[in-house]
């Protein structure tokens, strides 16, 4: 049964660099409304003026879901506030827009689901890849491939300034490869479509302004009850190479497929938000020989013409939860998945911190 709802309208909780992004999506799609913006600091008053200083501000969430009385919250907040603030949603009766991950912990995430679940609406996570047509067609190459994958992926970031002071803001919440790896653990489990089976994972601590016990770079590889492996690795930082920085690849017995990003991957752009959903091209190489073993078939490069920039992304993330909602699809996979992603990124930070192979049987 479709809502008839037409016009929703949404609280914007967070104003950061995510936060805003997703406010610029609700701005310019009709069928949004924003009723007010949320934060803590001065972003809220930042945001507003880019948006014409339309929109009503607000110190506190519980303050403004009662003044607003919103159809939906968008929540771009830190982590460890994920799990109150949606909750606190759903209890009143609002459908649930949240950054990835779901929570900061895998108990918490649940929490999360069992209240979307309990107040009949809508929770859709703020996987971004999922909504990018090349990321799609990358995915879909690799199932021509065979089996077992052998999957390559990193998000490395050289960091100062600003967004040094996010990543340490981060860091007091979530490790890289929790916060970032969901991601791409989502990407490889879409991949295999294979049961992830075991983790191992390894961490360095680069620097003192982080707290102890924490680590800012991170790798980690799983085992798929397929035989497929997947790698990842993520580190943030005033130290981190530029290098280290542009890695998605695949490969199976029948060939690879690779995102090339020559802009993307280029010198000093790790830490641009921008880059890190860029994929410019494909190259799928085939492994088969001619009598010669010579390769039968030249690789392939496909050139993707529909890339959509970071805020095109963040429009369609959101005209998805707009559909989820008038349309009254069915998320249970969706947050099933997200749930999934972050348990087995929180396996690889257990593994880390006890340099053990952790079992996800």
């Amino acid at each position: 049964m479709q809502n008839q709802l037409k016009t929703l309208r949404i609280l914007v909780v967070g104003c950061g660099n995510m936060g805003a992004s997703h406010a610029m999506a609700y701005h310019t799609i009709d069928e949004f409304e924003i009723c007010g913006l949320v934060s803590r600091g001065k972003s809220k008053e930042i945001l507003n003026a880019k948006l014409g200083n339309k929109y009503a501000l607000f110190d506190d969430m519980e303050e403004a879901i009662k003044a607003t009385r919103p159809d939906a919250v968008c929540i771009s907040t830190y982590p460890d506030t994920h799990e109150i603030f949606a909750i606190k949603a759903f209890e009143n009766g609002c459908h649930v827009f949240i950054e990835k991950p779901v929570a900061d912990s895998v108990v918490a995430a649940e929490q999360v689901v069992a209240a979307a679940k309990k107040a009949g609406k809508k929770l859709v996570v703020g996987y971004i890849l999922r909504h990018h047509p090349s990321w799609e067609r990358f995915i879909e190459l690799t199932r021509q491939l065979g089996k077992p994958l052998v999957m390559r992926m990193n998000l490395n970031q050289q960091s100062d300034g600003a967004m040094w002071t996010l990543h340490r803001n981060l860091m007091n919440s979530l490790s890289p490869i929790v916060d970032c790896g969901v991601h791409y653990i989502d990407v490889m489990c879409q991949m295999t479509r294979s049961r992830p089976v075991e983790v191992h994972a390894i961490g360095a601590r680069l620097t003192e302004e982080i707290p102890a016990g924490n680590y800012n770079y991170g790798q980690l590889q799983i085992r798929f009850e397929d035989g497929s492996v997947g790698w990842y690795e993520a580190g943030w930082g005033p130290m981190i190479s530029e290098t280290a920085f542009f890695v998605k690849d695949v490969f199976g017995p029948k060939g690879s497929v690779s995102i090339v990003a020559k802009e993307a991957g280029g010198t000093g752009k790790s830490s641009s938000i921008e880059a890190h959903t860029k994929t410019e091209s494909l190259r799928f190489h085939h492994a088969e020989l001619d009598k010669n073993e010579k390769f039968l078939k030249e690789d392939e490069w496909i050139n993707l013409e529909d890339e959509p920039n970071h805020q095109e992304l963040c429009n369609r993330e959101q005209r998805y939860f707009l559909k989820s909602i008038m349309e009254d699809i069915d998320l249970t996979a969706h947050a099933e998945d997200a749930v999934n992603s972050l348990r087995i990124a929180f396996a690889c930070d257990e593994s880390i911190k006890t340099g053990k192979v952790i079992s996800l049987l």
